[in-house]
């Protein structure tokens, strides 16, 4: 409880020094016990606030690193077909898994299903199949020229449902630049959970490379 006691000295009515009376407060040890832990409370609350606000400042590095490694994406359409997608929407779309480490230099084989920003539209992503690299000459099905070689920097990619894809027998070669990922596994439905393996038809093998070496055997 409140005690009272004299510890200034002040001058008062014809300067003499009188006693000026300081209320201090006394605490017991019940008012000290909840002092103790309401500063603790206060820490508390201080030490979430900081966790909180951490927590989202990793988390955009988090989604940042991992889209830097990979992603996953929905597969529309029946371009693809019947290597993603074979029953249509029967069943839901083929979800997959992108690799885009593993295409951090522009590195791609023959064979391989890729994402590329599409040429036409640089907002939308299209997933086709590698069908040659640069320097391959191929015989292509219904582009302005029918045979071609693949220029520098460049690789063709086409749909494995021909007649159902806009590919590089509509809009030419495409630039390695835009590649954005390799799909290397289909995650989704569960019963079409597989590893994608590079698989290039033997009709649409490219005829001869830049060296004039044949490509009906590949790596």
């Amino acid at each position: 409880m409140p005690c009272t006691r004299l510890n200034r000295l002040s001058l008062g009515p014809g300067g003499v020094l009188v006693g000026v009376p300081e209320v201090t407060e006394r605490r017991t040890s019940t008012e000290v016990k909840y002092l103790v832990m309401a500063q603790q409370a206060g820490a508390g609350r201080r030490y979430i606030r900081a966790f909180v606000s951490g927590f989202f400042v990793a988390v955009p590095v988090t989604v940042t690193v991992l889209d830097r490694f990979a992603y996953v994406a929905r597969v529309e359409g029946a371009s693809m077909q019947p290597s993603l997608n074979p029953e249509g929407n029967v069943t839901g779309s083929d979800v997959v898994l992108l690799n885009r480490w593993s295409v951090r230099n522009y590195q791609v084989r023959r064979g391989d299903i890729v994402s590329v920003l599409s040429p036409k539209n640089p907002q939308q992503k299209i997933i086709k199949r590698v069908i040659a690299l640069e320097g391959d000459f191929i015989k292509t099905l219904g582009y302005k020229n029918r045979y071609l070689r693949v220029p520098d920097g460049h690789f063709w990619i086409e749909g494995d449902h021909h007649g159902h894809s806009l590919d590089s027998n509509s809009f030419g070669p495409v630039s390695l630049g835009l590649v954005h990922g390799r799909a290397s596994h289909i995650i989704w439905p569960p019963n079409r959970w597989q590893r994608i393996e590079p698989s290039l038809p033997p009709e649409r093998k490219p005829l001869l490379n830049w060296h004039g070496d044949t490509t009906e055997e590949e790596d």
